[in-house]
């Protein structure tokens, strides 16, 4: 990292150089628009500074600045086709590390309005939220399931500032980590990894049938399951929305607890793409030191420890699928898996099984909180129609995607009801879904 994204650096904070830093990167921005279409955060720049007849980003006001920076969900796609990274050009830009910086600088400075406190706590806490709602069951479900628009989501809109017209995803009945200290334990004869699962927020209290067909998958193929040292939150609630301080306590707690993992020989595989990227990534800059590194080098989506083990000498996965297989697969690539740059392993994956797959590259516009707030609605609706669109016209005999939260914003916009790549490979083996 420079010294302009280091979250360590004495002028991070400091908001005239943040102003100044957000001033040199729009106007090389400006001058490149390769990133037009990826997030509005980049038209809106161009119109501000295209206002100007001498078109110089200096002019932009703070407000202008801020506009730009709330309209990034944080996708990293921009990252991913920007050519003047800091690891390729001398200009060193990283744009999304600038929002997340200018975000921690407001926080800061005191630029923060109440409601966006708000409705960071209430969405920033979701293991407390998580704990609460999987033992309430059926009344927090009343919640997260009523119909988009009505009352009762109306009023959770007015006072937590969570969008009235975005499908929530509901809580389930068991948590992941209940099923997983419950179920049979196997031997096995051919011994080939040995993982701790990091099971993320969405698998743990939202979506737990990920995490039983990513453990019924593994164990199949030899690979040796337990539970993380620690089953919190990554933390990305709070760095996406400028809480340095609490997501800096939060990945501290997790490094030290995860490296113990890898000090007893386990791998660390994360069934979520935007919580491996901020194991993978954000906290070796927010935590930094060899722990955070050492987590960082074992840390693998799920698909990706898969394809890694089938493509070791004296290793492999079975690939006698005996289940339910399909002959098209429509699959979506979510943004935080592709900026993690590992390749497309989920596509990989399922097409083991025979399976002709029908990639969609485009963003949900969620990413978590962004999506969800009720001030980002105009925004992110247009996002999640267009991806919609895209899933109708593959038309595959399935829709699958990594990442469960898009996974919503498609069922959202298209009435289908997509699955884990894993639950795939997990039917083409025969296991049967529990309810």
């Amino acid at each position: 990292m420079t010294t302009i994204y280091d979250p360590h650096h004495p002028l991070y904070l400091d908001e005239a150089d943040t102003r100044n830093e957000l001033a040199r990167v729009y106007d090389l921005c400006h001058g490149c628009r390769l990133c037009t279409e990826f997030c509005p955060s980049f038209p809106t720049l161009f119109s501000y500074i295209d206002a100007h007849e001498d078109q110089d980003s200096g002019r932009m006001t703070p407000a202008q600045q801020d506009h730009v920076a709330d309209e990034c969900f944080q996708c990293k796609l921009c990252y991913v086709a920007c050519p003047y990274i800091p690891e390729l050009h001398e200009r060193a830009i990283d744009f999304p590390r600038l929002m997340l910086r200018t975000h921690a600088m407001r926080r800061a400075n005191g630029q923060v309005t109440v409601r966006d406190k708000i409705t960071t706590a209430v969405m920033g806490h979701t293991d407390v939220v998580g704990k609460l709602a999987t033992t309430a069951g059926v009344i927090s479900n009343v919640f997260m399931s009523a119909k988009r628009g009505s009352l009762i989501r109306k009023v959770v809109e007015k006072t937590a500032g969570i969008s009235s017209v975005r499908l929530l995803p509901p809580f389930a009945k068991q948590r992941f980590t209940t099923w997983f200290t419950r179920r049979p334990q196997i031997r096995f004869t051919k011994l080939q990894g040995d993982v701790a699962i990091f099971p993320t927020c969405l698998v743990e209290y939202a979506n737990p049938r990920i995490g039983h067909d990513l453990v019924k998958v593994y164990e199949h193929n030899g690979i040796s399951c337990s539970l993380s040292s620690t089953t919190s939150c990554c933390g990305a609630p709070y760095l996406h929305s400028g809480d340095m301080d609490t997501f800096t306590k939060i990945a501290a707690r997790n490094v030290s607890e995860l490296v113990k993992d890898v000090r007893a020989g386990k791998d660390i595989v994360v069934p979520q793409p935007t919580c491996s990227y901020i194991l993978k990534k954000d906290y070796v800059d927010y935590v930094g030191g060899p722990d955070a590194m050492t987590v960082s080098e074992h840390t693998y989506d799920t698909a990706e420890y898969l394809m890694k083990l089938h493509n070791t000498e004296g290793k492999s996965l079975d690939t006698d699928f005996r289940g339910t297989l399909l002959d098209t697969v429509t699959y979506h690539t979510p943004c935080h898996l592709r900026a993690q740059n590992i390749g497309l392993k989920s596509r990989d994956l399922m097409k083991l099984t025979g399976a002709r797959i029908k990639v969609v590259q485009q963003c949900s516009g969620t990413d978590g909180m962004w999506g969800m707030r009720a001030k980002n609605a105009h925004l992110s609706m247009p996002i999640a129609d267009k991806l919609g669109r895209l899933i109708a016209e593959a038309s595959g005999d399935i829709v699958t995607g990594d990442c469960h939260l898009a996974n919503i914003a498609i069922s959202e916009q298209t009435g289908n009801q997509p699955v884990h790549p894993l639950q795939v490979i997990a039917r083409a083996y025969g296991f049967t879904e529990e309810i």
